[in-house]
């Protein structure tokens, strides 16, 4: 009797031990097919874009603009867009994150433009995701970024810092800046490059007083003072094309004349106002040959007018009341360099004006712009 019990015992807790081990393995199972049921998702993917280098560069020059251009191909006919991501690059900078597009009948050639920044580059990983109209999800294409054979210059003392396809000097012009310097000023374009990276060694002072900046066509209106034994001033820089440096040279031909505008460098002739007056003063005189000659004054007129034109010629310069903290600039633009502010109010001779400022000459002889703002209303 004790054994039947002892054996009916040991069936019932077999049955148990059996009984969980199946809720066991049935849980593992589920666990099991969530997970392959997961990776079955992401393997169903399509790739539907193939990408490849058209062509990287063999080397590039640290300060260079350079293109990469990316031949995608798409296997879906129709779609709303192909966009990228750009990771894991190294010493460059990306001027474009949206892509130069061209078609053909096959392919894609979507080019990014890059700025050099340093002596060791890599170009980043290109991760293309296709958009179609039925915002179907596919599966992403990268394509791994190169390391790139980056050139470090070795200039002269003269070089201002360019790495363009070319850089030409539109026009310039040197006026007094002080009893020990003049300013020079001048108007420039380049192709393919960082003109925001201009810049002259050796000088006084210098800055850009405005720059239309573009990795295509690119302008820059740039002063520096220099010293005024200088009689030809130069600088250079490295033209791609030709693969080699390229030195730039501006005759120093001191003009007595304020710096105008940033779009109208050249000098105004004065010579005009002394012709204006010499035509003036010949008409007064035949007029009053004339009135001798007929003994009519009512042709004193003729005289009159003239004299009249002569001495509004030769009225000096009116004053003008400068604000106190007034910003007086070195050229007439509004984000110009200031070289100084009025520490009190200022009472300076008007020497012009343009849109927007009043040309002043201050008390050290200077030139300089003040904001019509600035002015004193009173």
């Amino acid at each position: 009797m004790i054994r039947l019990l002892l054996l009916g015992l040991l069936y019932i807790t077999t049955l148990n031990s059996n009984e969980t081990t199946i809720i066991d393995d049935n849980n593992v199972s589920y666990n099991t097919l969530e997970t392959n049921q997961t990776i079955s998702t992401t393997a169903s993917l399509q790739k539907v874009l193939y990408l490849n280098f058209e062509k990287t560069p063999d080397r590039v020059i640290k300060g260079e603009i350079f293109p990469i251009t990316i031949k995608t191909l798409s296997t879906v006919p129709s779609f709303i867009d192909i966009t990228y991501e750009l990771t894991n690059y190294q010493g460059l900078k990306v001027l474009n994150e949206i892509p130069y597009r061209e078609e053909d009948s096959k392919y894609y050639h979507d080019t990014f433009y890059f700025l050099t920044t340093s002596s060791n580059a890599i170009l980043p990983d290109f991760t293309a995701t296709l958009h179609d109209y039925n915002n179907t999800i596919h599966k992403e294409t990268t394509l791994v970024g190169k390391e790139l054979n980056v050139v470090t210059l070795n200039p002269k003392k003269n070089f201002a810092n360019i790495v363009a396809d070319s850089f030409e000097l539109l026009e310039y012009k040197t006026s007094s800046y002080d009893d020990q310097h003049n300013i020079v000023v001048f108007v420039a374009t380049a192709t393919n490059c960082d003109i925001s990276a201009f810049k002259l060694q050796n000088v006084y002072k210098q800055g850009a007083e405005s720059i239309i900046e573009s990795h295509f066509d690119s302008k820059i209106v740039y002063y520096a003072v220099i010293n005024k034994e200088i009689e030809n001033f130069s600088f250079s820089y490295f033209n791609l094309e030709k693969n080699g440096f390229i030195r730039l040279n501006i005759p120093i031909i001191v003009i007595d004349d304020s710096v105008t505008t940033q779009t109208d460098l050249k000098p105004k002739d004065q010579s005009r106002e002394r012709l204006k007056m010499m035509i003036a003063g010949v008409v007064a005189l035949v007029a009053f040959i004339f009135i001798l000659w007929r003994r009519k004054y009512i042709y004193l007129v003729f005289i009159i007018i003239p004299l009249a034109y002569i001495a509004y010629l030769a009225i000096p310069s009116k004053e003008v009341c400068i604000k106190i903290g007034s910003e007086i600039y070195l050229l007439p633009v509004h984000n110009g360099t200031i070289f100084e502010r009025a520490s009190s109010v200022y009472h300076l001779q008007k020497e012009g004006s343009v849109k927007d400022f009043v040309k002043v000459k201050l008390k050290n002889e200077k030139i300089g712009w003040v904001k019509n703002e600035d002015i004193c209303t009173n």
